[in-house]
């Protein structure tokens, strides 16, 4: 079975792009091939060491690469703003925003800083004041925006009743709540740039299953060893039936960058787990934008800002 897959990144010279996610696997995948198309790549890091020890990859493997970095975490909305505050004082309009970054599955519930359960918090919500915060940039490079699920949102659905997991947490539950969170998020910012004239495209993509350190030992979310699941990850991609994060990361670049991507639409290998990028049928829990509404609404809710 054939393990390489490619695609064909157009021009993107001129081009600002910021990349969530961007120090490690896919996410470091997808700015180094951004910048190899010729943009100037902003990667937003927790760690400014990590951040750097990547910038420096990409310099290594693009001749002329114009990456740089910039403190954020995703987990703190007084980082976000933040961020926010410094790309909007720089004041150049953003052309792709990848919101790749995200946490999955520490084995007790825990919080961000703000006390959301740490998946939502990190992998919707702190994407969704991130978006919302550089809407004005977004809208003056026309931007297309690609917001990376997971293949647990197949299935599951929001507890609208206890979105942040307080009254029942399962781990995997929450998990895969965030990243149908991330989906319907997607597709209600589309449907609002359309009515407002906003000019953005809003895409979604998802990497199938490839061995990244979502699932490593990490003990800053109190997991000591890597679980068994991610060896047999591993050794699903050297048989070539997983991705690898090279492969992984070519939906989101198809999603971010294709003339011929359209705006609410699914992006994703072709044999779900692995394969060549194409537009997917929308899984279930993504489907009701009337869920899309509602989770707006009450994002806004959780995190103090209200759009027009």
């Amino acid at each position: 079975m054939s393990r390489t897959h490619d695609l064909a990144i157009p021009d993107q010279t001129g081009r600002l792009a910021v990349v969530t996610g961007a120090s490690d696997g896919i996410g470091l995948v997808i700015a180094t091939r951004l910048a190899r198309a010729g943009a100037d790549v902003v990667m937003p890091v927790r760690s400014a060491q990590k951040g750097e020890a990547a910038a420096r990859r990409i310099r290594e493997a693009v001749e002329g690469a114009r990456v740089s970095t910039r403190m954020l975490g995703l987990s703190s909305l007084g980082s976000v703003a933040a961020f926010v505050a410094e790309l909007t004082a720089e004041g150049r309009p953003i052309d792709v925003l990848v919101n790749n970054a995200g946490v999955m599955r520490p084995p007790q519930r825990q919080v961000t800083t703000d006390g959301f359960e740490l998946q939502m918090g990190t992998n919707h919500l702190g994407h969704f004041a991130l978006t919302l915060g550089l809407l004005p940039l977004l809208r003056e490079g026309g931007a297309r925006v690609t917001h990376q699920t997971s293949v647990a949102a197949r299935s599951g659905s929001i507890d609208w009743d206890d979105v942040d997991s307080e009254r029942d947490y399962d781990v995997m539950r929450a998990y895969s709540a965030s990243k149908i969170a991330v989906g319907l998020f997607a597709r209600e910012l589309d449907a609002r740039s359309r009515t407002n004239d906003w000019g953005i495209r809003s895409t979604l993509a998802h990497p199938g299953i490839s061995p990244t350190n979502l699932l490593a030992a990490q003990p800053g979310l109190g997991r000591d060893r890597t679980p068994p699941e991610r060896r047999l990850i591993g050794v699903l991609a050297r048989l070539g039936i997983a991705g690898t994060p090279e492969s992984a990361a070519l939906p989101a670049l198809l999603a971010a960058t294709a003339p011929d991507a359209r705006a609410d639409r699914l992006y994703g290998p072709k044999r779900t787990i692995g394969g060549p990028p194409s537009e997917r049928e929308l899984w279930k829990p993504l489907r009701d934008l009337a869920d899309a509404r509602r989770l707006w609404q009450v994002s806004e809710g959780l995190v103090g800002i209200t759009t027009p």
